[in-house]
């Protein structure tokens, strides 16, 4: 009799402890990735080879449950990040991925910018339409469009911008139908959508998304970039390094392994990015002996909202420290002080 009442304490305490494993508490774990070789990424039409290698640095991130968020305390380099401090309370799990993938399709876009001007190389762009990022629960839109689609048309008209969009909307009224051609998963769909009021906006009139531009870049020679599901923007200045590599004869690795994270503007910025910590270790796992890292400015502002903050290089360097690396971490604010850097290699 007692056997079978601890066989059935057992079984309830495995349910249990198998029912916390699919509990998703409101955190993140926040944990290195991998440093991925970038020319395996990157592709320039008849582009040169190089000695060493480039490569891009990436974080895990995962909904934690009980056992992740426990592990996470005890482990060097991994972080409990609250769900408010990684998305918006009022964005889904969805319009997140939606608009990580859209921020790498920015960051591969500023990088060729960044690298083809640098080579005297020709681009050009070409808008495609509106992206949605978002989409709002009760309005109209709710019904036909999801986070990711495109919108190429409306009432059998093609825009230039997105601000011709909003403009051709807004002089619509509540109640107005309007007809809709988009692109989901490549497949080109039309639909209707009423028109209504948002509840927030003073009497505002739309559909009820959240948009930006979707614009391609179009260069010569031709690149391509294969970024599979990585999101987010922190590898600009990888790319840009790479696609400038590729452009160019002269070899900037040379036989180097080199890695790196940060932002990149149009202009050659390089911006901060989260998790650095993690990318050090990442790098270092994969045996770079370079590790670029953005130098970038703590305002007043950032030091009295968070008075701990500290710049991504002092971050990477004391994650070099604590790790006893002989990798040497790079500070940079721009990509001409990566290449300046690069430069002095022999």
């Amino acid at each position: 009799m007692k056997r079978k009442i601890w066989i059935r304490v057992l079984i309830v305490l495995m349910a249990i402890m198998l029912a916390l494993a699919f509990y998703r508490l409101p955190y993140y774990v926040e944990k290195p990735g991998m440093a991925h070789e970038l020319k395996s990424l990157v592709q320039v039409e008849n582009g040169y080879h190089d000695k060493g290698k480039l490569m891009l640095t990436t974080v895990r991130m995962g909904r934690a449950n009980i056992y992740d968020f426990a592990l996470a305390k005890i482990r060097k380099f991994e972080e409990i990040v609250p769900l408010t401090d990684v998305r918006d309370e009022k964005q889904t799990e969805e319009e997140y991925n939606v608009y990580q993938l859209y921020l790498m399709e920015s960051s591969k876009n500023n990088a060729i910018q960044v690298a083809y001007k640098k080579a005297k190389k020709s681009f050009h762009s070409i808008y495609k339409g509106v992206y949605v990022l978002s989409v709002y629960p009760n309005m109209p839109a709710a019904k036909v469009l999801k986070p990711g689609d495109r919108i190429t048309k409306i009432d059998g008209k093609s825009f230039e911008s997105s601000e011709q969009f909003i403009n051709y909307v807004q002089k619509k009224q509540a109640g107005d139908q309007i007809n809709i051609s988009f692109v989901r998963d490549n497949s080109e769909k039309t639909s209707s959508i009423q028109l209504a009021k948002f509840d927030d906006a003073k009497g505002k009139i739309g559909m009820g998304i959240g948009l930006v531009d979707d614009r391609d870049l179009i260069s010569d020679p031709v690149v391509k970039l294969n970024t599979e599901e990585i999101g987010g923007p922190s590898a600009g200045l990888m790319f840009s390094l790479e696609i400038y590599n590729q452009l160019t004869k002269n070899d900037i690795t040379k036989g180097y392994s080199i890695a790196g994270t940060g932002t990149i503007d149009p202009d050659g910025t390089v911006g901060r990015i989260g998790g650095i910590d993690k990318k050090v270790v990442a790098a270092d796992k994969e045996g770079a002996q370079i590790f670029f890292a953005p130098d970038d400015e703590i305002t007043p502002e950032m030091k009295k909202a968070y008075p701990n903050i500290q710049s991504n290089y002092k971050e990477a360097l004391k994650a070099a420290k604590e790790l006893g690396t002989k990798m040497k971490i790079i500070p940079v604010k721009t990509f001409d002080d990566a290449l300046a850097y690069l430069s002095t290699l022999t």
